[in-house]
């Protein structure tokens, strides 16, 4: 896995438990690091996301300003997709997977989600067998336009 998504997994990891517990009912879906200098975080909330709900989430991350610039978004129509139980809501639907080793000679996956277990996802792809994709081996991963 390259050093650009080992550090995204360490900011997810520092920065979602930092937001969820400053502002209640939001879930931080993902952490992404545009740039060197530019982060992308995700959120969702029961409510919706708005202006104001971004604002706040941004107050939470003021520390990261001094060595990023900022931008809190709503998932969109092409929701991120980063936990099992991510996965797991999006069964019968169709995602796109890119994955930091290279599984059989790929790295770039689309299918339906067919399964989400505890370790891994398994995707439906046309004309093969589906693939069971573990949660460790993926860096990105989104529901592919569903608006």
């Amino acid at each position: 896995m390259s050093t650009l998504y080992a550090r995204e997994r360490t900011l997810q990891d520092e920065i979602a438990p930092a937001v969820e517990r400053g502002v209640p009912d939001v879930e931080v879906l993902a952490v992404e690091l545009v740039s060197s200098s530019r982060l992308r975080i995700y959120v969702d909330h029961p409510a919706g996301v708005d202006h104001a709900l971004c604002e706040r989430v941004t107050n939470e991350l003021r520390s990261y300003l001094e060595s990023f610039s900022v931008e809190v978004s709503s998932p969109g129509p092409d929701r991120p997709l980063r936990k099992p139980e991510h996965f797991d809501s999006a069964r019968g639907r169709r995602v796109a997977i890119r994955t930091g080793p290279a599984i059989g000679g790929r790295d770039r996956f689309r299918g339906e989600v067919l399964a989400a277990e505890l370790d891994a996802v398994t995707l439906s792809q046309s004309g093969s067998e589906p693939l069971r994709i573990p949660y460790d081996a993926i860096v990105r991963a989104n529901l592919m336009g569903t608006a």
